[in-house]
């Protein structure tokens, strides 16, 4: 298994965008852990965002992507654990600052909302760009707190 493995995983609005993102990083010699879902057929994506969480928690996905239909719902559920930083991007920059200032370990992107190729330059830039810490560090050390109360 490659060094570092990245959970995925989608509600039915993200499935065409998730096989993408999936393609990417097996592109880019990275493990994949996909979560699902797999087809068209309704499903709920607050079931996918836990996926993903126990995954990262349990260290079976250093980091992870999550996609539905617009990105909302998902990075809400993602978000109600302490040690999920997930980010709902729609652009480079969003995605370097996601990483940069923020440290987030989950992208988070919408399959009706954005285009495949701004997806995969956001999904580059979420893993090469490191955390900056400095004062930034401090900030998200609050972040973990609010999740601890």
């Amino acid at each position: 298994m490659p060094a570092q493995t990245i959970a995925v995983a989608s509600d039915h609005g993200g499935i065409e965008l998730k096989a993408l993102i999936c393609s990417e990083l097996e592109g880019r010699g990275l493990g994949v852990l996909d979560l699902g879902t797999d087809g068209p057929s309704s499903v709920d994506y607050p079931d996918f965002a836990m996926k993903l969480a126990e995954a990262i928690k349990e260290g079976r996905a250093a980091r992870g992507v999550l996609i539905c239909g617009t990105g909302i719902g998902i990075s809400i559920a993602a978000n109600r654990h302490a040690h999920i930083r997930a980010a709902l991007v729609h652009d480079a920059f969003g995605a370097r600052m996601a990483r940069q200032h923020n440290d987030a370990n989950v992208l988070v992107l919408g399959g009706r909302t954005i285009g495949p190729e701004v997806a995969k330059d956001c999904l580059v830039l979420f893993l090469e760009t490191p955390f900056e810490g400095g004062r930034h560090a401090r900030r998200v050390a609050k972040l973990a707190e609010c999740g601890e109360r």
